[in-house]
């Protein structure tokens, strides 16, 4: 039995298309921080096309974003798919037909109709109208007016309100007596950051709130997601969220982040160049436990993370807590290779390997060299009451389905893993 908060119905189509039917002309791309028009929208998704970099925004007007949703969930090359991470890994473990999974977000009736049946939402989270996310795609070598896109990417947009206010949580927190779950994982504090800042403050104090109020032999998972603002990103870390749950889902660009805005090691890297470096990565991924997981003399839950990017993933765990990571981690690898190819196995004529054959497991203290072995893939190496578990991935070639991805490994991931009673 697992649990989760927030949910969505992801429309992905071509981004040209959908302008098209929307009668949009192609013109100049211009940045827009958040998007209250078409005009904007059309603008903003030639600045990202142009550069072939991926984007999310706010749309503000709700009445003009319900007709733009219409449009693009009704165009004929439109696919309709469950989102919001939270659906994601709800939907992802829902596969398994042991497991039931609690539901808690806003579920419209197209939502409801894609969930899988082992899926259970509670009425309170039933919603007449459906949240909408819309991701425009378009390809390398794409053309629009003048535009010309240097690479495949995808532009996301909604008008998403009650995901951005956690309005579900509380819904969540007392389904729970009832349902009695063995894993909540919670995801969507990003959704936050289209609030004001006193909102958001005053939204994340009670999601704290609501939050310890989950009975401490429940593990907790968060999925972390793309953010932009420094300071809620060190909040949530500093003084709430992080001390309270026990694990933590993030990818390359998420750590980054996290370490820049709390002036961790690294914290001066402005991005990564190609695969991030696994020391670099690691010194990061130490720190966190270290200065904000459990420990003897500190009140925190916190003692796994699982880090996933392209080419590897890294279970960090503290000692004395899990078991089976050798396991947990190479199931969530295995998820990337086959959710991304959408083969039910690994082709090895669909991937390849992209991950360092060699490298050094830190840059701040005297490294480990490791050299990889085929025949073992999963590598160990410890520090300081701290484990890692290293895996390269098999890397699909020609992707097919990208969204999402991160979700899936991190499920993958919570099932083989095992919790010791404390």
């Amino acid at each position: 039995l697992s649990a989760s908060v927030n949910a969505c119905v992801d429309v992905v189509l071509s981004g040209v298309k959908l302008l098209e039917a929307l009668g949009l002309e192609p013109g100049e791309g211009k940045n827009h921080a958040v998007l209250n028009s078409g005009q904007d929208l059309r603008e903003a998704f030639a600045h990202f096309m142009e550069r072939g970099a991926a984007a999310e925004r706010f749309f503000s007007d709700a009445e003009a974003f319900q007709a733009i949703a219409r449009t693009a969930s009704e165009h004929p090359a439109a696919q309709l798919y469950v989102g919001g991470n939270a659906a994601l890994i709800g939907q992802k473990l829902a596969t398994n037909p042991d497991l039931k999974i609690l539901l808690c977000g806003p579920v419209g009736p197209k939502l409801h109709e894609l969930l899988d049946d082992n899926v259970v939402v509670p009425p309170e989270s039933m919603q007449e109208r459906d949240e909408f996310h819309l991701i425009l795609e378009y390809q390398a070598g794409e053309q629009w007016g003048r535009v010309r896109a240097p690479a495949a990417n995808r532009f996301i947009f909604s008008h998403d309100l009650s995901n951005g206010a956690l309005n579900m949580l509380e819904v969540f927190v007392s389904s729970l007596d009832e349902f009695q779950p063995d894993l909540v994982v919670l995801s969507g504090l990003h959704m936050m950051e289209g609030q004001s800042k006193e909102m958001r403050q005053r939204r994340l104090m009670e999601a704290v709130a609501s939050i310890s109020d989950i009975p401490t032999d429940i593990p907790i998972h968060l999925e972390l997601a793309s953010m932009t603002d420094q300071d809620f990103m060190s909040n949530i870390m500093h003084q709430q969220v992080f001390p309270l749950v026990n694990s933590i889902g993030l990818n390359e660009q998420e750590l980054l982040f996290l370490t820049q805005s709390a002036s961790g090691p690294h914290a001066s890297l402005a991005s990564w160049s190609g695969v991030p470096d696994v020391g670099v990565v690691s010194d990061i991924l130490f720190w966190i436990l270290k200065e904000h997981g459990k420990t003897a003399e500190r009140a925190s839950d916190l003692t796994r993370i699982h880090f996933h990017t392209l080419a590897y993933h890294i279970l960090v765990t503290v000692d004395g807590h899990w078991g089976n990571q050798a396991a947990a981690v190479a199931a969530g690898a295995r998820a990337a290779g086959t959710q991304a190819c959408a083969t039910d196995t690994i082709d090895t004529s669909k991937v390849f390997l992209k991950a360092p054959l060699e490298f050094v497991t830190s840059h701040t203290e005297a490294p480990a060299k490791i050299s990889l072995n085929p025949d073992e893939p999963v590598v160990h190496w410890h520090r300081e009451g701290i484990s890692f578990h290293f895996t390269p991935v098999l890397v699909c070639k020609d992707p097919i389905r990208t969204v999402g991805l991160g979700d899936a490994i991190s499920a993958e991931g919570l099932l083989y893993s095992e919790v010791y009673p404390q």
